[in-house]
């Protein structure tokens, strides 16, 4: 489903500290940038994942020999549908840490069940 215009996004709280934590480490942050933009265009790219985790997409990212991962849903609004960028980090216990922060941040209203 490649669109025209890219989704609008939207990267949360848990999402930024990591970008943060990366700032300096300029080639994996681009890397991160580019596939959020490869998803704006076309959010079906990720893996669906299922149960706990259902309404969140998967998107993989490898650099020198790491494996990341890119969590996110898209959420509909009423002014058009947005990328909701959830959680980013090491692929290492990447899915634990992704349910705990859903279940703390409260971001399981804004991910739709599917």
């Amino acid at each position: 489903m490649n669109r025209q215009k890219p989704l609008d996004f939207e990267i949360s709280p848990g999402a930024k500290s990591f970008f943060k934590s990366i700032k300096k480490n300029k080639p994996l942050l681009k890397k991160f940038q580019e596939a959020i933009e490869v998803l704006r265009l076309d959010p079906t790219l990720g893996d669906d994942k299922k149960g706990d985790l259902s309404g969140v997409s998967s998107f993989d990212i490898r650099h020198n020999k790491t494996s990341y991962e890119l969590a996110y849903c898209v959420e509909e609004q009423e002014n058009g549908d947005l990328l909701l960028i959830v959680l980013a980090g090491t692929r290492e216990n990447f899915y634990d840490e992704l349910k705990k922060y859903i279940k703390k941040s409260g971001m399981r209203q804004r991910i739709p069940r599917k």
